[in-house]
């Protein structure tokens, strides 16, 4: 019989790895490096704690094309890549519609 603690410690690196590569094509860091930078933060917070709005939204759209990506059987390199420059893209674009925004209210 499979030990099933292997295998929801598998699963469980498998996820952490995906969310890492997420980290690092938004925030540039991974989970774990934060938490040595910020010891006292990371007592009860963790790095998408302190993301803007505009973060979070890039998030969510990079969860959603990193998986597509897996189904295509993309390295995870090819990922990173690939979600890196999605990820600057869309924060410019954020960044930018809000800074005009701003412009119009004043």
């Amino acid at each position: 019989m499979p030990d099933n603690d292997y295998y929801k410690n598998k699963e469980w690196l498998k996820y952490a790895e995906e969310a890492d590569i997420l980290n690092v094509a938004i925030f540039n860091t991974t989970a774990k490096k934060w938490r040595e930078l910020n010891p006292d933060l990371a007592k009860n917070s963790n790095v998408r704690d302190f993301a803007t709005i505009n973060e979070l939204t890039v998030l969510s759209n990079l969860e959603s094309h990193n998986a597509e990506l897996i189904k295509e059987g993309k390295s995870k390199e090819e990922r990173f890549e690939i979600l890196s420059s999605i990820a600057k893209y869309q924060l410019n674009i954020l960044n930018n519609a809000e800074k005009i925004k701003l412009l119009g209210d004043v």
